[in-house]
């Protein structure tokens, strides 16, 4: 479970760089007239923020509605840290699958359609090692697999969604997006290295390597999709 737990952590990391802040910083290069690096490191900033808030929010809400002990706490705060995380992530994912397709309408070439394409097909891959990111962990926290498997599931719904309005809102979403992808970046890193990481290093005397091979097998896995579909 340690293994598993530090597998999700390096899908995590490397999707924050590849599939979020590179495309960030590309985009904002683009389209923006602001300094790149201005939009994305106040992006990933509050990204970051947004999620030690959150934390903090989940933690006193918990207090005041009951006196279960503070371990149990602690489960179910990092189990909504690490979906919201995940599902902020899925947001601008979708509205950059959605500004490709939503940018044919205003009639695109063959190799536009064919970039469009692309794109889905290689967010469509990486999901499957980002819906492990949140039913693995879910799973080593207590949660059933039937659980963790619709709440793996139901993180990525929030995709398609983002896709329909990305399209929708072509023209405006193409200036909104770096931040957002930014944002989501901040908010993955803060999780993968304040909660899963330290999590993953329990019982490192009987199996010191378990969860540090984990973590950088889930890099290599996320790294691979997307360096290979670009």
């Amino acid at each position: 479970l340690n293994l598993m737990l530090g597998f999700a952590s390096g899908v995590m990391i490397a999707a924050s760089f590849w599939s979020l802040l590179q495309p960030a910083i590309e985009r904002a290069e683009a389209y923006l007239e602001v300094p790149a690096w201005l939009v994305v490191t106040c992006g990933f900033l509050c990204g970051a923020g947004f999620m030690w808030v959150s934390d903090k929010l989940v933690s006193y809400a918990r207090r005041r509605a009951d006196s279960a002990q503070e371990e149990e706490r602690g489960r179910l705060n990092r189990i909504i840290m690490l979906v919201l995380s995940i599902t902020l992530h899925n947001i601008p994912e979708g509205m950059a699958v959605g500004v490709a397709f939503g940018a044919l309408h205003s009639g695109g070439s063959p190799e536009t359609l064919m970039g469009a394409v692309t794109i889905a097909v290689g967010i469509g891959l990486q999901n499957f090692p980002e819906g492990a990111a949140v039913s693995l962990p879910l799973r080593r926290e207590g949660c059933s697999r039937g659980k963790s498997f619709l709440i793996g599931q139901a993180s990525g719904m929030v995709e398609p969604i983002a896709g329909v309005f990305g399209a929708l809102m072509v023209v405006y979403v193409e200036t909104f997006l770096p931040f957002a992808l930014a944002f989501a970046a901040g908010a993955m890193i803060l999780v993968a290295v304040h909660e899963l990481i330290p999590e993953c290093q329990q019982n490192q005397k009987i199996h010191p390597y378990f969860a540090t091979m984990g973590i950088v097998a889930g890099f290599a896995v996320m790294m691979l999709l997307d360096v290979m579909l670009g």
